[in-house]
């Protein structure tokens, strides 16, 4: 950045402020919670995420130094709500991930839905993709994901957005291009699986896995100390 358009010292201390003021607000929001995904916690970290990112660049435009923290997703953030104070509609956009793990397992339950339905034709039921067909058109989606490892299939990642608006959407609207015009900000709250967080709790174990093993090596150093006599006075 060139030294005109340099940050002044004054922006780097508003920017400060303006941290302060984000913690204050999810310190807020995590006190009042009312459950594990409560939004307005989300919200709250999703604004002091944004804060820190600004500071952090700020300050080092400014004077060539960082911050000692990050906020894990920031760059990943969905920025501030900005939708209705009291929406009229909504919409909730699912999206599920799946591997066919066993695909005897899929085309043999493809195949009993098939003989069920006694339709005349070309059996649809003896490829992975007509199996699939079959299997989500017999059941909702919902009954998929709970019965899932039935119908041979694992679970990948999936997500959960629920987003706001003022009135609902005009029949056929979207249908075309259902998830092209998602508003970021008109997000209310948003819901993620995903393995990656599971291997991050997995690390977390082996660290202090590593950390039981040498306070065990520390306890068989000192096997030779003699026990207190329980007598002694």
């Amino acid at each position: 950045m060139s030294d005109a358009a340099q940050s002044t010292a004054a922006e780097v201390r508003a920017a400060a402020e303006a941290v302060k003021t984000a913690l204050d607000r999810h310190l807020a929001a995590v006190e009042r919670r009312s459950g594990e995904d409560d939004p307005a916690v989300y919200e709250a970290f999703n604004q002091l995420a944004a804060a820190a990112e600004v500071y952090d660049e700020l300050l080092y435009d400014r004077y060539d130094e960082v911050t000692p923290f990050e906020i894990p997703g920031a760059e990943d953030a969905l920025p501030p709500y900005a939708g209705p104070e009291e929406p009229n509609a909504l919409s909730v956009l699912i999206r599920r991930d799946y591997a066919v793990a066993e695909p005897q397992r899929l085309l043999a339950h493809a195949q009993r839905i098939e003989a069920a339905e006694d339709e005349d034709g070309a059996p649809a039921s003896g490829t992975v993709h007509g199996a699939l067909g079959l299997l989500f058109g017999e059941f909702e989606p919902d009954e998929i994901a709970s019965r899932h490892k039935e119908f041979g299939l694992e679970e990948g990642d999936s997500t959960l957005w629920v987003t706001a608006a003022d009135e609902p959407a005009e029949p056929g609207e979207w249908l075309e291009a259902p998830f092209e015009q998602v508003d970021p900000q008109q997000v209310v709250c948003r819901f993620d699986v995903s393995a990656v967080f599971d291997d991050e709790i997995d690390d977390d174990d082996e660290d202090t896995d590593g950390l039981e093993d040498e306070l065990d090596g520390d306890l068989d150093e000192d096997e030779d100390l003699e026990p207190l006599d329980a007598d002694r006075r």
